[in-house]
């Protein structure tokens, strides 16, 4: 018995022997001679981000342009009369307000803009278009309103850069409510009810100043107001008293 432990113990010797000989040749074939090598750190970075757009910039930020006449339309510039009018409520739901709706969208798209109320080219009737995304391929952002009416707002208000198409050249900050509910009619004469926030809510807060002959610089405090001026000055010598079309 004291031999067959003994010959059991040399066995487990050489075994573990064996096992420490194996396991230094195969560290010394992976890492070679010396000490375990440290894995370097790797930088983490997620994957495609180079293929990824990050820019949080609203699309209306790019300057917009003036592309002359675009589907029979012009945009009036400040201070043409005709920003100024009174501006009747549609009453007639036909093939000849969805064309001209058409082609309010192509001159915004035209313009680089996300908004255009139909007083800018020269059509004085209570009728608006905007697309926030400023996108002619996403036409889902699409929206078209007509006659329509704020019946609630926020309380709350925000400060940001506005520009408008009637007065190209230069933007300013406007404060405009949070948020908007409002009342219209569609294309077809339906009525509907929707609310807009964020950076809808401030487009379409813009355009519905129109409406009511309200321009943006009429919204400046102001410091915004006097450092907008000189370009007011410029557009009235470029343009005179009657605006331009």
């Amino acid at each position: 018995m004291a031999m067959g432990l003994a010959r059991n113990a040399a066995a487990r010797g050489v075994f573990v022997l064996l096992a420490l000989l194996v396991g230094a040749c195969a560290h010394t074939l992976v890492h070679g001679s010396g000490a375990p090598r440290a894995v370097a750190a790797r930088p983490l970075r997620p994957r495609c981000a180079a293929a990824l757009d990050v820019s949080t910039e609203p699309a209306a930020t790019a300057e917009e342009v003036d592309p002359g006449e675009v589907a029979g339309l012009r945009v009036l510039k400040y201070p043409h009369p005709q920003l100024r009018a009174p501006n009747a409520e549609v009453s007639t739901f036909d093939d000849e307000l969805r064309d001209l709706s058409r082609r309010m969208f192509r001159m915004m798209y035209a313009s680089k803009g996300v908004g255009l109320a139909a007083p800018q080219v020269g059509v004085n009737k209570r009728l608006l278009v905007f697309n926030p995304e400023g996108d002619e391929r996403k036409m889902s952002a699409e929206c078209v309103l007509v006659n329509p009416t704020i019946v609630e707002r926020a309380e709350g208000t925000e400060l940001d850069d506005e520009g408008c198409l009637s007065f190209p050249g230069f933007g300013a900050k406007v404060t405009r409510a949070k948020w908007v509910k409002v009342k219209a009619l569609n294309l077809k004469g339906k009525p509907f009810t929707k609310k807009y926030a964020g950076w809808e809510a401030r487009i379409f807060q813009h355009e519905y100043d129109h409406l009511d002959g309200t321009l943006y610089v009429d919204r400046l405090d102001a410091g915004e107001r006097s450092a907008v001026q000189p370009e007011l000055d410029r557009l009235v010598a470029l343009h005179g008293p009657g605006g331009a079309l």
